[in-house]
């Protein structure tokens, strides 16, 4: 029997705030454990939430992006669990009325476009981090208590693990280009649980779905979706029935394993928040919010493509990231628009990779590359003159002109200093002119080889040719 894949995704996004939600409290990353908490974070008796109208502000910004309804009256709620990271014995949520429904994103599949849908968008704060010790004890951080979140909920609207990765890279995209969350997967801003099913194909009826957790990279997701999926059509050839469950994903193991039963709203006995007062937007508000929102990066893709003429796959990898983007609009305001887009994709990804580095890092500025690649359009150096002269630049910062003038890098482009150099070649080399004339084409390229060595890479390769080949006849 054939079988299809229901995939639905839940995304907490931090959102880019300096102070928790209901607290001044720090939402820096990485300070020492339980330096930023209070009465608050923490919920000692007595202490009350105050709304983080920042918070709500990136919220309703991520909502407008990505299409959504916004609520005008919602409100916050309560989530009573008891969990070691979550002091208080509840979260502060929303369940009734989140503060954005009904949006979509738009993905790119192997059958064409593909419009996944968002059921929701509520904002929440943050529980505490476990850290299991090898002494078997267990310490708690609550730092992370009260950081503000978003959650977004997909409808279940993927059939494969592709389509929920390509999801998350345009949702990652946009959060990063409105300033909504900084997505740094590695620090928990991003992060998702994984809703999947399978049924038989064409089935009407959905199977029943277990929930993997806080799965922290996109390869992640993608290795979970393949793994559950044949765990449970296998559980299902055989004969048995999906338990509805909560499971993890182990990283070392690539398998994912149940942790509990999956709860349902009424187990959390959600009841609206006493301690917050119903959160009420003007349409003034959500409107001036909607005015600020940046360009996106499906439309600054569009426009990178008709106003720079560079390809689409070019113009995909460059606004993969603001800061990127930013780059590349400033080198081609200085140089050639396609080559700047061949010389970051290629080059310069390729050395940031090397050396550990990012598009944000300080150490290549606009002015420099557009230098070095104004150089080799002209004519100036050679390609690979100007890849030694980037890593220059990256590694010594130093002037790209500055140090070509210094260094003697410039190509030759007198014939009058070319042409004794290539004689002398020849004079030192009578056995490969004898093959050359005897008809072996390699000879040619050896001949080639020992000019381009004797003048350091320095002759224009197609010059050489033609005034070898000459003096050869």
């Amino acid at each position: 029997m054939n079988y299809q894949t229901v995939i639905g995704l839940e995304i907490h996004a931090e959102l880019l705030t300096a102070s928790k939600i209901f607290c001044s409290c720090s939402t820096a990353f990485g300070s020492k454990p339980n330096t930023q908490i209070c009465e608050v974070c923490i919920g000692l008796p007595g202490a009350l939430p105050v709304l983080n109208e920042k918070a709500v502000r990136l919220a309703v910004t991520a909502g407008l992006a990505l299409g959504c309804e916004i609520t005008e009256n919602c409100r916050f709620d309560r989530k009573n669990y008891f969990y070691p990271d979550l002091p208080k014995g509840y979260q502060i949520s929303q369940l009734y009325l989140p503060i954005c429904k009904n949006g979509h994103i738009e993905i790119d599949t192997d059958a064409g476009k593909k419009e996944i849908r968002i059921r929701e968008i509520h904002m929440e704060e943050d529980a505490g981090k476990l850290i299991h010790g090898k002494d078997g004890e267990t310490h708690i951080d609550y730092n992370r208590c009260g950081v503000p979140l978003i959650e977004i909920v997909t409808e279940p609207d993927f059939s494969s693990a592709e389509e929920a990765v390509a999801f998350l890279t345009e949702l990652k995209k946009i959060l990063l280009f409105t300033g909504v969350s900084d997505c740094k997967m590695e620090e928990g801003s991003l992060r998702a649980d994984v809703n999947l099913s399978v049924k038989p194909e064409n089935s009407e009826a959905l199977g029943t779905r277990t929930e993997m957790k806080n799965l922290s990279s996109f390869r992640a997701v993608q290795k979970a979706i393949i793994y559950e999926s044949e765990r449970q059509i296998k559980e299902l050839e055989h004969g048995n029935s999906i338990i509805q469950q909560t499971r993890r994903w182990d990283e070392d193991r690539n398998v994912s394993l149940p942790m509990r039963t999956k709860e349902e709203a009424n187990d959390y006995k959600y009841f609206p928040e006493p301690d917050i007062p119903p959160l009420v937007l003007s349409k003034e508000y959500i409107e001036e919010i909607r005015k600020n929102i940046p360009e996106l990066p499906s439309q600054k893709k569009e426009r990178f493509i008709a106003e720079y003429g560079i390809t689409e796959y070019e113009a995909l990898v460059i606004t993969d990231s603001p800061a990127m983007s930013e780059f590349y609009e400033k080198t081609a305001a200085l140089s050639d628009p396609s080559q700047t887009a061949k010389w970051i994709i290629g080059e310069v990804s390729g050395m940031f990779a090397e050396r550990g580095l990012s598009p944000e890092d300080s150490r290549l500025i606009p002015s420099d590359l557009a230098e070095i690649i104004n150089m080799v359009t002209l004519g100036k150096i050679s390609r690979s003159t100007g890849r030694d002269v980037l890593a220059k630049v990256l590694d010594d910062k130093v002037k790209p002109s500055e140090y070509v003038e210094e260094n003697g890098l410039l190509l030759i482009d007198s014939a009058d200093e070319l042409l004794p150099l290539i004689k002398d070649v020849i004079g030192k080399n009578e056995k490969a002119v004898l093959q050359y004339k005897n008809g072996k084409e390699n000879a040619l390229h050896y001949l080639l080889g020992q000019i381009m060595k004797a003048t350091k890479g320095r002759a224009k390769i197609n010059e050489v040719r033609d005034v070898l080949k000459e003096l050869l006849k």
